[in-house]
């Protein structure tokens, strides 16, 4: 079964339709407590209807920063990648958004990507930076692969999720990334960018070096 046949399967149900269109409303993450008190099912009902939508790539799942005792709680969010076709803006259509602005406001790609880095609402619990800065942009579609040494990271972009537009105006869209992982890292914490190395988008396998910054750093 193609994601396509089974994001439209997990979607045919009429309250995980809900949830997803609640999800897609949202600017940050939500618990199953939120979506209980909203779609007005059991809880465990909300956790089965979630697993699903996790399953088919149309939700991520992680955990929030502890606020006392107890397990941290998990939460969700529409999943970055979400073709458009299921009524969120799709990865071209960010892509638009953000030239739109660029053009808007006359600031640099770089700036414009790292502002859209930065409004990520972080509410994961970050333990691991590197770890942190790669699931995000797993989630936003690059297929990131990270190689550690010491302090030093890697992290190797296996796909380019505007690899077309990359093609016609590498210095716009590259300058877009490069900003949105400055914006992630700050969100994040404990982390620097230092460059992106850049190749071709249609092989993909451009670099972004970071560093870890030292505890108390």
């Amino acid at each position: 079964m193609s994601t396509q046949q089974l994001q439209a399967r997990a979607l045919g149900d009429p309250t995980r339709h809900a949830i997803f269109r609640y999800l897609a409303d949202e600017t940050r993450q939500v618990d199953v407590a939120e979506l209980t008190g909203h779609i007005g099912v059991h809880h465990n009902a909300i956790r089965q209807h979630l697993a699903r939508l996790v399953a088919a790539d149309l939700v991520v799942e992680s955990t929030a920063a502890p606020t006392g005792r107890g397990r941290p709680r998990l939460v969700y969010e529409v999943a970055p990648s979400v073709d458009s076709r299921w009524g969120v803006t799709g990865p071209y259509e960010q892509l638009s958004l953000l030239l739109s602005e660029i053009i808007r406001t006359g600031d640099t790609p770089v700036d414009v990507g790292r502002r859209a880095g930065s409004a990520f609402e972080n509410l994961a619990m970050i333990s691991d930076p590197a770890n942190a800065m790669a699931d995000r942009l797993d989630r936003y579609g690059f297929d990131p692969v990270s190689e550690r040494s010491d302090n030093h990271v890697d992290l190797v972009l296996h796909a380019c999720p505007f690899e077309t537009t990359a093609l016609a105006d590498p210095d716009t869209v590259c300058g877009l990334h490069l900003g949105l992982a400055y914006g992630l890292a700050d969100s994040i914490g404990g982390i620097v960018v230092d460059e992106l190395v850049r190749e071709d988008p249609r092989q993909a396998h451009c670099v972004l070096r970071c560093h870890i910054e030292p505890s108390g750093g």
